[in-house]
């Protein structure tokens, strides 16, 4: 068993599969009750309420928002793990707030340009359970960040214009420098979106 890098699971290995397991308490009033042995402190969460406002969200996205946020975690995962899950989540739902996903290059591109503004900014648990859903962060990690999304913002943008000059081969690179291996290889036969 190891703890996950989040802090609030347990992970738990056999032999074809790992578990994450996260300990929760029910407290009055509703929610749950989950450690955060990062922070040392205990963390309020509704993840039944998280689950209703992502749907909706999703919905507003006819569908695009999860996807892409799958997305995004393959990239996060490509770079480190460097947001925590929710925190990027938040974030990414947080930015796409008032706009309509369209395409999934542009939703990337959009998602990476907006979200250098937001990474220092709080942003509050949409479900209200805190003003702010990263308080982990610190400045080495901030502008390590902030440096990984401007990169990806370049590349996808670089990608967007191949793809429209029709340099597919070109443009299907420079997702892969952003994505890594998960997403398709030009001439594959894969033809869906990355599953991390």
């Amino acid at each position: 068993m190891e703890t996950n890098t989040d802090g609030q699971a347990v992970t738990i290995t056999f032999s074809d599969f790992k578990v994450d397991v996260v300990p929760g308490f029910f407290p009055t009033g509703g929610g749950f009750l989950i450690p955060d042995a990062n922070m040392k402190k205990w963390l309020s969460t509704d993840p039944k309420k998280h689950v209703e406002l992502w749907s909706a969200s999703s919905k507003a996205h006819v569908g695009s928002l999860v996807p892409l946020i799958k997305m995004l975690k393959c990239w996060n995962r490509q770079r480190g793990d460097l947001f925590r899950s929710f925190h990027l989540e938040v974030l990414v739902r947080h930015v796409l707030s008032g706009v309509t996903i369209t395409d999934y290059p542009s939703g990337a591109r959009f998602v990476f340009d907006k979200m250098r503004s937001k990474v220092w900014s709080k942003v509050a648990d949409p479900a209200g359970y805190s003003d702010d859903v990263a308080p982990y962060l610190c400045k080495v990690d901030a502008d390590k960040m902030i440096a990984e999304l401007d990169y990806a913002h370049r590349s996808a943008l670089a990608a967007e214009t191949n793809l429209n000059r029709g340099l597919t081969k070109t443009a299907i690179e420079g997702w892969r420098s952003i994505f890594g291996d998960q997403f398709p290889a030009y001439g594959s036969d894969r033809e869906k979106l990355p599953v991390c």
